[in-house]
């Protein structure tokens, strides 16, 4: 080979690399920060309560709520990446006001609490580290975050989340140290348990609820546009469309961070279910009272990396949810919003974020109880994403809107399918409340 011929080679060798590289830090990018930030406190304290109340009983939802999560977030991608828009923006434009502001107060409602508790459970699990009162805890907590979104860059946020996603990983370990059987727990996994009582379905509905909270698909496709602006497309018009190659590139993404989610959730309730359901402690009245619970049951290693994780996964869900509310809001009302412009260039914006992030602070004021919220926060999301989740599916079948990128036969089939169970979930709850 001549000297020319292999310099080419090895540069083209070292420009695959280099692409291989950041394919492989997208994949850790996007998609496990999506998945991770769906594992937030109020998932945990979801999760933990369903595996206290009910065993190992609901070790399938994980594998059966998978390929929904799936379908929904990849859906929000797509939209996001053909339109070079973020999803409010897309409804407002298609649909009228009496359609869409009601659709949008319940998404900014459930964000908001969902994120006061996550606030109130992120500081019950540090309260066991820092014995100080816990609503100091939570001022500096919503402080930290806010300042961490008002002045830190988006690439910046995004790498913090990366390596704050890793600390679900915890709840793996948790799961092990509390030494579950086996045969339970291939029972409990592919053998489906239902109970028709008020309990079961009310846990039942928040699992489905914070397991498809709407929250993910407003952020899946605002940070599809943030990615487009990070390459130098500022303009609408150059972000708009997207190849086949983007589109299956993103699958991937969402696939490793949909698993990554699931596999979590399922450690969340083999832990619980295995130590604290077999020890006869069902009622599960804050964070810190799970952690600490899996103390004398499975080792204060498990309690350990149970609050670690409720703590830091909360670092990276609770700017979710207040940026992807801002998100929302400023997109309805028309104004400039993105975590690419300087707080003076988009004002509007960031006074959103810090109002978001104050009304999730006034919430524990009034001194609910953090795991029952946690819980109920997951109730809201579960009747505030159906009608949102609808919108999506019809939106990305109008050719109009999507040209050739339209939903496939199969895919179509799954979000359906999405659809009617996360709506039959939702009347499920009020029926139960009549038995």
């Amino acid at each position: 080979m001549s000297g020319r011929a292999e310099t080419e080679s090895r540069a083209t060798s070292q420009s695959g690399g280099t692409r291989n590289r950041r394919e492989l830090a997208r994949t850790l990018g996007l998609g496990v920060v999506t998945g991770a930030a769906d594992d937030d406190c109020s998932a945990i304290g979801t999760y933990a309560s369903a595996g206290a109340q009910f065993g190992l009983g609901l070790l399938w939802t994980a594998p059966v709520t998978f390929p929904m999560m799936f379908a929904v977030v990849y859906l929000s991608s797509k939209l996001g990446q053909v339109t070079g828009k973020g999803l409010f923006q897309v409804v407002k434009e298609r649909y009228p006001k009496w359609v869409l502001w009601p659709m949008l107060i319940g998404v900014l409602a459930g964000n908001t609490i969902e994120a006061g508790a996550d606030i109130a459970g992120m500081a019950a699990c540090l309260n066991i580290f820092f014995p100080v009162p816990p609503f100091l805890i939570v001022i500096a907590v919503a402080a930290t975050i806010l300042l961490l979104q008002v002045f830190g860059s988006y690439t910046f946020i995004r790498n913090i989340f990366r390596w704050l996603a890793l600390s679900l990983f915890a709840y793996v370990g948790s799961a092990f140290l509390a030494k579950p059987d086996l045969w339970e727990v291939l029972r409990g996994t592919f053998v489906p348990h239902i109970e028709p009582s008020k309990d079961f379905l009310s846990i039942l509905v928040a699992v489905i609820g914070t397991t498809l909270s709407a929250y993910l698909y407003t952020w899946q496709s605002n940070v599809e546009v943030e990615e487009k602006i990070e390459e130098g497309k500022t303009r609408l018009s150059d972000r708009q469309g997207a190849t086949k190659s983007e589109l299956r590139r993103s699958q991937r993404d969402i696939v490793v961070g949909m698993a990554f989610s699931n596999i979590i959730m399922y450690f969340i309730i083999l832990s619980t279910g295995a130590t604290l359901h077999k020890a006869g402690q069902t009622n599960i009245e804050d964070a810190a009272q799970a952690a600490e619970a899996l103390r004398p049951l499975a080792g204060s290693a498990a309690a350990f990396l149970f609050a670690i994780g409720v703590i830091a996964v909360g670092f990276l869900a609770v700017p979710v949810m207040t940026t992807g509310a801002a998100y929302d809001l400023a997109q309805v009302l028309g104004w400039k919003s993105s975590l690419h412009a300087q707080p003076k260039e988009a004002k509007a914006f960031y006074a959103l974020i810090a109002g978001f992030t104050l009304f999730a602070v006034l919430l524990n004021s009034l001194g609910f109880n953090p795991m029952k919220a946690l819980v109920y926060a997951g109730i809201v999301q579960g009747f505030s994403t159906p009608p949102l989740l609808l919108f999506i599916v019809l939106m990305t079948n109008n050719r109009d809107l999507m040209g050739d990128k339209v939903n496939s036969f199969w895919l179509n089939g799954l979000s359906w399918l999405t659809v009617a169970a996360i709506f039959s979930a939702s009347i499920g709850l009020p029926v139960s409340w009549l038995l």
